[in-house]
């Protein structure tokens, strides 16, 4: 059985590092002041995408009567997140147990400490298991500020305040174990050495035992060969899924389809995204844990994809409705961030601009025709940006990650070199990991809105829609002229 996970440094902008798996690392971790520092700054990074990015650009894109609503839902996701990761969040995302969750092991963080290592992507290289679990707080936090959008204008907020917590739970944390939770590059490698190493038959045959435990302990996604290398599937498809389902049962605005319903400031809007944009950066070249040359990479994608993608989006809107808008190019942008965010560490960067240009524009049909003919209410188009770039995505990574194709291929740690790549196994795996989040999000997330309903019930009262959810909610305005 060999390990089908990244190019030296990349699976999955997430994996769990392997915080004592040998004696030999486990005695004296070397953490690496260069990359703690980029993983430092690329934790801030991820942050600043949510507050303030995320929330002005959503906020730009609503009426002015419930721009601070969507502030505080963004806000508070940020600070109820927080505190559920660090009590059990972290624990059940990157700790073993089973292919479908963590355990217990770090709840409250427990021996997670100033001293404590955590693994990259490279065996013997680690960087402070506090910055490693920070940095993936950030992942956890801005996934579920992403559905907001999508029932914006009309979910009261006490709704908000119960689904959130009730969401990463059951959710995010088993959909991001599944993908990103693996033993780590030392704990495969000293595996590997001792089967190599073995001089006898039952040697051989007990050390080989032991490989097979150390590739097994995985998350299920991760088992069937999905790469993921930033959070196509555990952030945007996840969160797309789950906006598409909460704009269904929560149902559309009052005047929906009647009334002109205009973002009410693109100048915040095209702050927000600029800010997104930037902090992208630590989301994408972050993941690879190491300032390495697979960064700088994911860096370099991160860049020719959104603008291709902003582009794209732009000049096939100047083409059909004959001008082009601010509003089309930012919303590309976005759709290339998220369709470049699994494969920014795979991808070559010619790979990635194809990627950016066809997302643009696949994400532009699903926001205007798809939508309309549907007739469903998705209030900030997270569905047809989130979720259906992130497909593009996922689906395009297992094949811009072919070395034909400028990709990285996918490095095997037990033969301690790129594997051969496979298109057929590869694309299966990744079709499945894309189905499986799919279904349970999908299904996970229709049945905490349904408890949510019974408890607070989802949507705010007509007249406090009509309000709006500024002064019905939380008694103040955005604004005061």
């Amino acid at each position: 059985m060999t390990l089908r996970n990244p190019y030296r440094a990349g699976l999955a902008a997430l994996a769990l590092a392997v915080l004592a798996a040998t004696p030999a690392f486990a005695d004296a971790p070397v953490i690496n002041k260069g990359d703690n520092a980029w993983m430092l700054t690329s934790s801030v990074l991820v942050l600043l995408m949510t507050i303030p990015g995320l929330a002005l650009f959503y906020g730009g894109l609503v009426r002015t009567k419930n721009m601070l609503s969507v502030l505080a839902h963004v806000f508070y996701t940020v600070c109820i997140v927080t505190i559920v990761w660090m009590i059990y969040g972290y624990s059940l995302t990157f700790t073993g147990g089973s292919p479908f969750i963590g355990g217990f092991s770090k709840v409250f963080l427990s021996g997670v400490t100033a001293d404590s290592a955590a693994g990259t992507f490279t065996a013997g290289a680690s960087i402070s298991e506090l910055v490693y679990m920070c940095f993936q707080l950030t992942f956890a936090a801005i996934t579920p500020a992403l559905i907001v959008g999508a029932f914006a204008e009309r979910m009261k907020f006490a709704a908000v305040a119960l689904f959130i917590p009730l969401w990463v739970t059951f959710v995010y944390f088993p959909i991001a174990h599944m993908v990103w939770y693996w033993a780590g590059p030392d704990a495969v490698v000293e595996a590997a050495k001792a089967v190599a190493a073995a001089t006898d038959e039952a040697a051989k045959t007990a050390a080989q035992a032991k490989l097979d435990e150390v590739m097994a302990d995985a998350g299920q996604m991760f088992l069937w060969g999905a790469i993921d290398f930033a959070g196509g599937t555990v952030v945007h498809i996840n969160a797309g899924i789950a906006a598409l389902v909460g704009a269904l049962m929560v149902g559309k605005r009052i005047g929906f389809g009647k009334e002109l319903m205009p973002p009410h400031s693109l100048t915040q809007t095209m702050i927000g995204a600029s800010l997104l944009w930037v902090g992208w950066f630590g989301f994408n070249a972050g993941s690879n844990l190491e300032a390495t040359g697979i960064a700088a990479l994911a860096m370099a994608n991160t860049f020719v994809a959104t603008a291709g993608a902003a582009l794209s989006w732009m000049f096939a809107e100047w083409i059909v409705k004959g001008k082009p808008s601010l509003l089309g190019a930012l919303s590309g942008a976005i759709a290339g961030l998220v369709a470049v965010t699994p494969a920014s560490g795979f991808a070559g960067p010619m790979g990635a601009l194809v990627l950016g240009l066809v997302a643009g524009v696949v994400c532009l049909i699903f926001v205007s025709a798809v939508k309309n003919a549907l007739g469903y209410d998705d209030s900030l188009d997270v569905f047809g940006i989130h979720c259906i770039g992130g497909i593009v995505g996922a689906l395009a990574t297992g094949i811009l990650v072919n070395p034909l194709l400028g990709g990285t291929g996918i490095f095997d740690y037990v033969a301690d070199k790129v594997a051969d790549y496979d298109f057929t196994t590869q694309m299966i795996a990744q079709g499945k990991a894309v189905l499986t989040t799919l279904v349970w999000s999908g299904v996970g997330s229709a049945i905490i809105y349904k408890v949510v309903d019974l408890i607070v019930g989802l949507r705010a009262t007509p007249e406090a829609e009509r309000e709006g959810l500024d002064l019905a909610d939380h008694g103040e305005r955005a604004y005061n002229f």
